[in-house]
């Protein structure tokens, strides 16, 4: 025990800075979102549903553990969010109890490491993209451009557009699978 800080084991994390807590929300924002979309299919109520949590999670911001992922803990905030949604819009009921909740959350924990996994082999098949294609991926994806603007900003057509993001999209899925099959033979070598 010599040399250790007798209040060293009994620190509390730092609380997350406004700076810190925001770059770690918006990157969770849109994984947030189709969470609580599969709880609240209406996409305006589950954006309303998301901006609570944005506030329940920045209030209880002390409480968060910087060593552990951010995105599961803040889907326990997402499901309490989602469940007083649920329970305060009644016409909203009939799309989801108690009951299917926590079992959408216990699939959720299921697969959770399964996803992350997947995710990890869509950034490197993404990176292995043509140029050009990455282009399209990334104007569509992940800066929301419309076909219509994707088509002018190329040159091309927005038929043509659309094929060539169906191809990539198919070719993106047959890397993900791939990878999986290879992780899989690393993982339980015959």
């Amino acid at each position: 025990m010599h040399g250790m800080d007798p209040d060293s084991a009994n620190t509390k994390p730092e609380p997350l800075t406004h700076q810190r807590f925001m770059r770690l929300f918006l990157e969770a924002e849109r994984e947030l979102l189709r969470y609580v979309m599969v709880l609240v299919p209406n996409v305006s109520d589950a954006r309303d549903v998301v901006q609570e949590t944005a506030v329940a999670l920045w209030q209880a911001r002390e409480k968060y553990d910087p060593a552990r992922p951010f995105v599961p803990w803040a889907c326990r905030f997402a499901l309490n969010e989602a469940r007083m949604h649920l329970r305060t819009e009644s016409r909203r009921r009939r799309w989801l109890d108690e009951d299917v909740a926590a079992l959408l959350e216990e699939r959720r924990v299921e697969l959770s490491l399964t996803l992350d996994l997947r995710r990890e082999h869509l950034q490197e098949c993404l990176t292995r993209l043509p140029e050009a294609q990455h282009r399209l991926v990334r104007g569509y994806y992940f800066d929301e451009q419309s076909i219509e603007a994707l088509a002018t900003s190329v040159g091309r057509g927005a038929e043509a557009i659309y094929k060539s993001l169906q191809r990539i999209r198919l070719a993106l899925h047959q890397c993900i699978e791939r990878k999986q099959q290879q992780q899989q033979q690393l993982d339980c070598p015959s």
